[in-house]
């Protein structure tokens, strides 16, 4: 529909200004600007959950199925759990990841031509509420620990090095409120990865009668929980804190990323979706 189409460009433009007007006024420290951005970035994120609502209400729940609706929906998640940590931390230099990568990935959205997940209707809702709410959820948790941890490790080389500091360094938050982010986005995230990739494969069962395939994309998914595991636990246990935690969050969300873009459209997987939409014929098991 056009009036969507309209909504969508809008909705990218607002994200669009949020971020390149935050990236202006940390490097002009102008902390006026940078309100603005967020204020632009929040009306982006309203209009998006009014697209989405309207989308969900006029598909009477048949968006459930289709692959843009999800595209979009984790740009959303993104900026949500992004307001979540500005309204609690304060920290408006996140807006510098959460913005770029929800317009990223919005437009992405945008761009893929529709195609249908094979989802069956009793599945919806272990499909959504758990499968894919929880995964999105922990990614962009992920993605806050990535953009926090890439401060830190900055902030801590600038430091310890004794370099000047330049407009944005200055601006930035205390090394303890970084790693807070860490700390909190690997409690939070690693349950809700788990409680995703579980049910994934509750669903896998159902659909393909099997649990584990040996699907690159499932091999993918195990290999990120182990190393999100070890994180939780010494994040947890092990009192880890600064730079290794930082690290491997970042390792942790790049290999996420690479996941969902490189294994759902470039692979050859019963997971996977082609840049043109089109999907592969889903995976059968032999007997």
């Amino acid at each position: 529909m056009i009036s969507f189409r309209i909504l969508d460009l809008i909705i990218a433009l607002l994200y669009l200004s949020g971020a390149v007007s935050f990236l202006a006024g940390l490097i002009y420290s102008r902390k006026r600007v940078q309100d603005v951005s967020v204020c632009l970035t929040l009306t982006g994120f309203v209009l998006h959950t009014a697209d989405l609502g309207l989308k969900y209400a006029l598909g009477l729940g048949e968006v459930l199925t289709q692959s843009q609706f999800y595209i979009s929906l984790l740009a959303w998640t993104f900026l949500l759990i992004f307001l979540l940590l500005w309204w609690r931390l304060k920290l408006k230099f996140l807006s510098l990841i959460a913005a770029p990568l929800a317009l990223l990935i919005f437009t992405w959205s945008l761009a893929i031509s529709p195609a249908t997940l094979p989802i069956p209707g009793l599945l919806q809702g272990l499909w959504f509420g758990l499968h894919i709410g929880s995964l999105f959820i922990s990614i962009a948790l992920l993605a806050m620990a990535f953009g926090a941890g890439l401060a830190y490790l900055h902030l801590d080389r600038k430091i310890k090095s004794k370099s000047r500091m330049g407009n944005v360094t200055r601006d930035l938050p205390s090394l303890s409120t970084f790693d807070r982010v860490n700390h909190w986005a690997v409690l939070v995230g690693f349950p809700l990865f788990t409680i995703g990739t579980l049910a994934g494969f509750i669903w896998a069962a159902f659909t393909w009668k099997t649990i584990f395939s040996w699907d690159p994309k499932e091999i993918f998914t195990v290999a990120i929980w182990f190393i999100f595991a070890w994180l939780f636990h010494k994040r947890a246990t092990g009192g880890w804190k600064g730079k290794k935690p930082a690290k491997l969050a970042i390792l942790i969300f790049v290999l996420s990323l690479a996941s969902f873009v490189g294994i759902n459209f470039f692979t050859e997987t019963h997971h996977s979706l082609r840049p043109d939409g089109t999907q592969d014929i889903p995976f059968r098991p032999q007997s």
